[in-house]
């Protein structure tokens, strides 16, 4: 089927038939049923994908995967049959949330972002998970190379946001539906017109690191709608998620995972090095 909630879900509706007869989920098969189950279109199930994925950290509970940059998350409008991170995520045996269109996920990056997430593996661990993050217990850090120079070495960023009054394909400060957003900075490395920051999250907004070093005079380079497209000869932003950690929410173990810089940004970096 895809998922147990939606297998669950069409038995309860009497959607599945064995032998001719709608039966409950504890109906137990001896062997030789003939079991039929209507889908509806809309409902049917993802298919998993092999994606060549690299897993930074996995058990039975959870895994932590690397995201490459132009891979969606999750399935929507143009991305039903396959592509997203959502179908790999499938191939690996992620589960849990409830939810058949984002089976494991707990936290999602940018299309055009890469780097870490962990991600469940049952409804237990979507649960625990959910509640790390909701008490925010679980270490998020990007490295951003930004346009420009911040006044201090380390910075705090507390502005509520959400979608723009004007453009509803952005995210801004200028909303009529404001979330609480507070992102963190710390100064890398500087260059002659750019800095690389690492940033921390203490929440996890839409577009959230974007729109706030944009507010504070520091756009994201090669950005193309809060900064600068094609800046360093870059084809997406330059934000990746460099390390994840948290403590296992079954083993007490501590589990801290980093990603090196993809290709792409190590050579944008250099090339603003350079400059």
């Amino acid at each position: 089927m895809g998922s147990r909630a939606l297998a669950e879900r069409l038995i309860a509706a009497g959607d599945v038939l064995v032998d001719a007869q709608p039966r409950s989920k504890s109906h137990q098969l001896t062997g030789g049923e003939e079991i039929v189950a209507e889908l509806p279109a809309a409902a049917a199930p993802l298919v998993p994908e092999e994606m060549g994925l690299r897993v930074a950290w996995e058990d039975e509970h959870l895994l932590v995967v690397d995201k490459p940059a132009g891979v969606v998350v999750h399935p929507g409008t143009g991305h039903r049959e396959g592509g997203t991170l959502v179908h790999g995520l499938l191939a690996l045996e992620a589960a849990g949330g409830g939810d058949d269109e984002r089976p494991g996920i707990v936290h999602r990056l940018d299309r055009d972002t890469s780097g870490l997430l962990v991600v469940a593996r049952s409804d237990e661990a979507h649960a625990k998970l959910e509640d790390l993050i909701r008490r925010r217990e679980v270490e998020r850090r990007y490295s951003a190379l930004v346009r420009g120079r911040p006044r201090s070495r380390t910075g705090r960023i507390e502005a509520p946001l959400g979608r723009d009054r004007q453009d509803r394909t952005r995210h801004s400060l200028d909303t009529a539906t404001p979330r609480d957003a507070v992102t963190h900075f710390e100064l890398a490395e500087a260059l002659s017109a750019h800095t690389l920051l690492e940033v921390t999250l203490e929440t996890g907004r839409t577009h959230q690191i974007r729109v706030h070093l944009e507010a504070i005079g520091l756009p994201i380079a090669g950005d193309p709608v809060y900064g600068s497209p094609g800046e360093l000869g870059l084809e997406r932003q330059f934000l990746h998620a460099a390390r994840l950690a948290l403590t296992h929410p079954f083993t007490g173990e501590r589990i801290a995972t980093e990603s090196p810089l993809p290709e792409d940004l190590a050579a944008a970096l250099e090339h603003a090095r350079a400059i």
